[in-house]
C-alpha cells in the first residue's frame, strides 16, 4: 500500500495547511471570545462567514465528500478539482483541520455531525430528501443533528434504543427522548436524523428506522443543553431532546423501515476516520506546544525539557502519534478498497488507540505548562476534553475492543 497522496490531494493539502496557518489560527481566540455567550444567547460569529467565503473561493469546501458522490453535487457544491476524495486522500486534510478543532472544520463545511448526515443523505436519501436537506447542508445554509443516544438505556448497545418511530398511514409518529445530540444548540440547526424503534418483533438489527425530522416540527423540544466537563460548547451544543407525538410524512423515512443499522454502519466508518485524523492534528499541536514550553522555561537551572524524563516523554509522544496516524491511514485505505465490511477491525482499532494517544500526549503537554495548561490561555484543556469525550462519543473503548477481539477469535475457529 502507498499512503502518499494523489496529486490533487497533495495540492489540496498544501492549500488547507496554508489556510489553517494563515487565516484560521490567527483569529481562533477572537472567534471563541465572540461565540462564548450565556445559554439562550448563542449566535454565530461573523468571523465564520468571512472565513467560509475565503475558503470557498479557493475551492476548499465540502472536502469530505466521498469519491463516488454524484457529478451534480460536484458541480454545485464540490471541492477544488470537482470530484470527491478517497478516504486516504481526505485523511491528511482532516488532520490539518484538527489543529483548530472547534473552528477549522466549520470553515471548510467539514464538521460533524453534518458530514455524517450529508453522507447518509448522499448514500440513502431520495431525490426529494436530498433537494430539501442535502443541498442546503452542502451549501452551508443550514446545520443538522443526529439523534441516536438515549438517557434511559445503555446506548453502547444500539439495539437498546427504545424511542419509537411508528408508521401510521402516510405518517411516522415519533416519541421518546434522546440526548448528546450534537449541533442542536446552533441557531442554524434545521433538521434531525432520528433513530427509533419501529418493529419490536423483528430481529434485533431490523427493529429500528431512521427518519428525517425538521427542527421546528411540533412536539420537538430541546429540554436542556448538556455540558461536557463544564463546557457547553457554544454555539454548537449537545442537547437532550424530547419527542412528543411528533408527526412527519412517511416519505421522511431514510432507505426503508427497519434499515437503521444498515445506515449506521455505512455512516460510521468514514466518520471515524475523520474524527481520528482530527485528533492526530490536535496531538501534533500539543506536542509542538510541549516542546516550545520545555525549551522556553527553566527550573532548577535547566530548561524544563531536560528535567524529569521529559525528553523520553517527547520521544514517546512522537512515536505514538506516528503509529496512530499509520493505523488510521491503513483503515482509510481498507475502507477505500473494500468498504466498511472490509475494515471492521481496523476502524474499531483506531477508535480505541487514537483518542487514547491524543489524550496522553495532550496531558503530557498540560503537565509541562503547569497551571497554565489547565486554563483557557492555551488550547490544551479544551483539546483534552475533546479527546476524552471521543472515547465515548463514537462508542466506548470496550465496545470497539470487543469487535476487534471477536474478529480475531473468529480467525481461529
Amino acid at each position: 500500500m502507498d499512503f502518499s497522496p494523489s496529486p490533487r490531494a497533495a495540492e489540496l493539502l498544501e492549500l488547507v495547511t496554508a489556510f489553517v496557518r494563515d487565516e484560521i489560527e490567527p483569529v481562533a481566540a477572537e472567534y471563541h471570545q465572540q461565540v462564548s455567550r450565556p445559554l439562550g444567547e448563542w449566535q454565530e460569529s461573523p468571523l465564520l462567514d468571512e472565513l467560509r467565503e475565503k475558503a470557498r473561493a479557493q475551492g476548499l469546501w465540502n472536502l469530505f465528500l466521498p469519491a463516488e458522490h454524484s457529478e451534480q453535487y460536484a458541480k454545485q457544491f464540490g471541492t477544488h478539482g470537482g470530484a470527491g476524495l478517497a478516504n486516504a486522500d481526505y485523511a491528511p486534510l482532516a488532520e490539518q483541520m484538527g489543529r483548530v478543532i472547534s473552528l477549522a472544520p466549520y470553515v471548510f463545511n467539514c464538521h460533524a455531525p453534518d458530514t455524517g448526515n450529508m453522507e447518509v443523505l448522499l448514500k440513502y436519501g431520495t431525490d426529494a430528501q436530498r433537494a430539501e436537506w442535502l443541498e442546503p447542508l452542502l451549501d452551508g445554509r443550514i446545520r443538522s443533528a443526529f439523534t441516536m443516544t438515549e438517557p434511559g438505556v445503555a446506548s453502547s448497545d444500539a439495539t437498546n434504543m427504545g424511542a419509537t418511530a411508528v408508521v401510521d398511514g402516510d405518517e411516522v409518529v415519533v416519541n421518546g427522548r434522546k440526548w448528546w445530540s450534537s449541533g442542536i444548540g446552533h441557531p442554524d440547526c434545521q433538521v434531525l436524523i432520528f433513530m427509533g424503534l419501529s418493529d419490536p418483533d423483528a430481529d434485533r438489527h431490523h427493529r429500528h428506522t431512521m427518519v428525517l425530522i425538521p427542527r421546528d416540527t411540533p412536539g420537538v423540544k430541546v429540554e436542556r443543553l448538556l455540558s461536557t466537563m463544564n463546557d457547553h460548547d457554544a454555539p454548537i451544543g449537545h442537547g437532550e431532546i424530547s419527542f412528543d407525538d411528533v408527526r412527519v410524512p412517511r416519505d421522511n423515512i431514510l432507505l426503508g423501515e427497519g434499515r437503521a443499522f444498515e445506515i449506521a454502519q455505512g455512516r460510521l466508518g468514514p466518520g471515524r476516520v475523520h474524527h481520528c485524523m482530527r485528533l492526530i492534528g490536535q496531538a501534533e499541536v500539543a506536542l509542538e506546544l510541549a516542546i516550545k514550553r520545555g525549551l522556553s522555561r527553566t527550573a532548577f537551572g535547566k530548561p524544563i525539557v531536560n528535567l524529569g524524563g521529559n525528553r523520553e516523554r517527547i520521544a514517546d509522544a512522537r512515536i505514538a502519534i506516528d503509529q496512530a496516524r499509520l493505523l488510521v491511514l491503513n483503515a482509510a485505505w481498507k475502507l477505500d478498497v473494500g468498504g466498511p465490511l472490509n475494515a471492521l477491525s481496523e476502524v474499531s482499532q483506531i477508535k480505541v488507540i487514537v483518542p487514547n494517544v491524543a489524550q496522553q500526549v495532550i496531558d503530557m503537554a498540560m503537565q509541562l505548562h503547569g497551571g497554565g495548561g489547565l486554563s483557557d490561555d492555551f488550547p490544551l484543556a479544551g483539546m483534552w476534553t475533546n479527546a476524552r469525550a471521543l472515547r465515548l462519543a463514537d462508542g466506548p473503548d470496550e465496545v470497539h475492543r470487543g469487535v476487534v477481539a471477536r474478529l480475531e477469535i473468529e480467525k481461529h475457529r
